[in-house]
C-alpha cells in the first residue's frame, strides 16, 4: 500500500513537471513572425501587433482633459449643479476647470444662446486643458 501512494505520486510529479517546462519554454520561444523579431522586439514600435491589429495610440493628457472637461460642461450646463467630481472621472483640477467653463458658457448661453455656449465650451476646455498640461502631468499628487 504504501508504494502504490508513492509511485502515483512521483508520477504525477514527473507529468506536472513536464507540464512547466513544456509551458514556460513556449513562453520563452521566437513568436514566428516574419523576420525573426519577437512580439518584445515589436512592443512600443508602432508596427503591427501579432494579432496584425496596430498598437493604439496613447492620447495626450491635454486631449483627454479637454474631452472630458467638454462632455461634462454640457451635462453641467443644463444643470444647477456641477456634481462629484470623482464621479465624473476627473482629478481636482480637471474639475476646477470644468467650473471655469461651465460658468463662463452659461453666461455666453445668456448673451449669445446655447450655439455660443456649445462653441465657448470646447475652446475653453482646449485652452485650460492646455495650460494645465503645457509642462506635463501636473506634479502635486494624484488626485490633481
Amino acid at each position: 500500500m504504501g508504494t502504490a501512494g508513492a509511485t502515483w505520486t512521483r508520477a504525477a510529479l514527473g507529468t506536472g513537471l513536464a507540464l512547466l517546462t513544456g509551458v514556460l519554454l513556449t513562453g520563452c520561444g521566437e513568436s514566428g513572425a516574419k523576420g525573426g523579431t519577437t512580439t518584445a522586439s515589436r512592443a512600443g514600435s508602432g508596427t503591427p501587433s501579432p494579432s496584425g491589429s496596430p498598437s493604439p495610440e496613447v492620447t495626450p493628457p491635454e486631449d483627454l482633459c479637454a474631452q472630458l472637461v467638454s462632455y461634462w460642461s454640457r451635462e453641467a450646463l443644463d444643470q444647477d449643479s456641477y456634481g462629484d467630481y470623482q464621479s465624473m472621472g476627473l482629478s481636482n483640477g480637471q474639475y476646477e476647470i470644468l467650473v471655469k467653463v461651465v460658468d463662463a458658457a452659461r453666461a455666453e448661453e445668456k448673451r449669445k444662446g446655447e450655439e455660443a455656449a456649445e462653441l465657448l465650451i470646447d475652446r475653453r476646455a482646449r485652452e485650460l486643458c492646455a495650460e494645465r498640461y503645457r509642462d506635463g502631468a501636473p506634479s502635486e499628487g494624484p488626485w490633481q
